[in-house]
């Protein structure tokens, strides 16, 4: 008998999974911090025999060369990928042998990124699940946009070549568990569903449905935009991630506070939107500790910039603390608990208004100039779009601030958090904001005039 074990990441949208049999496993795609794996190990009873990277990851830091040196298991890389330290290398058809009777075999599934390996767990000879990374994912594939524009279009059809290989070789039954496609945007389209098989797939995954051609046209056409930060994730993979250091961070006074703002360093405030519209420091900014604030702090935040964490709990520090470490910012200042103490004496807190749809209904419908912001993807607005909006992509708000028409800024997205992002830059750059927290089927409720294609 062998278990797997589902380690879920939520912020990034990614999983890594340990499994293995009664008393060795091996981990497959782990995160930076990994003191959870080896936790998981420990309820297990198991020893890590086996770290695997399926491949050189674009969107997040692997833990795994520190998890290999830490336990002392043998770190499975793809002899193809291009790395600065010591791994045990590995080709298609490569087996190890995890317990008795267990056996994970390496299946070249190139399409992610050129070396990408997925890989088998054989339970006495028998395909038992396969371990897919960035390459068969839950109703789609992963991106094959992340290493070189001029491979993109080769690497979607290896994608294709490598869904129908693990279709070919694998029986129906046989789990599908990928490490990306629940909200990563290393996925080629988010998944449906939160598990499936190989016969599932073949039903369902355009990969396994659709000619090569048309399904090379269709995602080609259907790629969402890249995170900026992605673009450090792999080479500090390829060189070896330096161990995470999770300690509390030093603590920020008020004093302290006001001159990293001062220096133009970042302040973030990881309270609910609602909190920090209703009172924050001047020049912060809102990013909620329960949203995705991984993915949209390093995504707009200048790379290797200074970070404050402002929040209620020291829990919410050292959440956020882990996640942003899992992206490669690491070791933040922080302060906790009332927002008044954390400007000096003589200041006070900011705030601005929210709002629904309906209340912008209202405004407009009184003739009233108000500039709408919609801060939504390029594919969202595509789907449809406020009649007049303005339209700039959250994760470019910061560098295209001076383009937002003069006047009250009233700023959506479609359900309130990107749009209470833009609110505290818009706000800490010194204008009137309105942050609308609504879902955006309800603007044409509200009878706004929404565009559609």
């Amino acid at each position: 008998m062998f278990f797997v074990d589902t380690l879920e990441f939520e912020g990034l949208g990614n999983r890594s999974y340990l499994v293995g049999g009664p008393r060795a496993a091996v981990a497959v795609d782990p995160p930076r911090d990994i003191d959870q794996v080896i936790a998981a190990a420990a309820r297990r009873g198991v020893r890590i025999a086996y770290v695997a990277e399926t491949h050189v990851h674009n969107d997040y830091v692997t833990g795994g060369l520190e998890l290999a040196r830490v336990t002392g298991a043998s770190y499975l890389v793809p002899a193809a990928a291009h790395v600065s330290f010591a791994r045990t290398p590995v080709a298609d058809g490569d087996t190890v042998t995890v317990d008795e009777g267990l056996v994970l075999r390496a299946l070249a599934t190139p399409g992610h990124t050129p070396h990408h390996t997925s890989y088998v767990l054989e339970e006495d000879g028998r395909g038992a699940a396969a371990f897919t990374g960035g390459s068969l994912l839950i109703g789609t594939v992963g991106r094959p946009d992340l290493v070189e524009p001029r491979l993109t279009e080769e690497l979607a059809r290896a994608q294709h070549a490598s869904a129908h290989r693990l279709a070919d070789e694998l029986d129906d039954e046989v789990p599908v568990l990928p490490t990306h496609g629940f909200g990563s945007f290393c996925s080629s389209s988010q998944a449906e569903g939160d598990a499936t098989t190989i016969g599932r797939e073949r039903t369902a995954n355009d990969a396994l449905t659709l000619d090569v051609d048309t399904f090379v046209a269709e995602m080609l056409a259907g790629l969402d935009d890249v995170p900026a930060y992605y673009a450090h994730m792999g080479p500090a993979n390829a060189a070896g991630p330096a161990p995470v250091d999770l300690t509390p961070p030093g603590r920020a006074d008020a004093g302290e506070i006001a001159a990293r703002l001062a220096a133009g360093e970042w302040v973030v405030d990881l309270r609910s939107r609602t909190a920090f519209a209703e009172g924050h420091v001047a020049g912060s900014f809102n990013f909620e500790g329960d949203g995705k604030l991984a993915t949209y702090l390093a995504w707009l935040i200048p790379w290797g910039k200074p970070v404050t964490l402002l929040a209620d709990t020291p829990e919410r520090i050292a959440g956020a603390q882990r996640e942003l470490a899992r992206v490669g910012i690491d070791r933040p200042a922080a302060a906790t608990g009332d927002p008044a103490s954390w400007i000096r004496e003589g200041e006070r807190l900011a705030s601005f208004p929210r709002a629904r749809f309906a209340d912008l209904a209202e405004v407009r419908g009184r003739g009233e100039e108000v500039v709408v912001l919609d801060v939504r993807r390029d594919s969202e607005r595509a789907a449809g779009h406020v009649e007049g909006a303005v339209h700039v992509p959250v994760h470019e708000l910061y560098g295209r601030l001076d383009e937002v028409p003069p006047g009250t800024v009233w700023v959506h997205c479609a359900g309130g958090m990107r749009a209470a992002i833009a609110a505290s830059l818009l706000d800490a750059a010194g204008r009137r904001v309105v942050a609308v927290d609504d879902g955006f089927d309800a603007a044409g409720e509200a009878g706004l005039t929404v565009t559609r294609p």
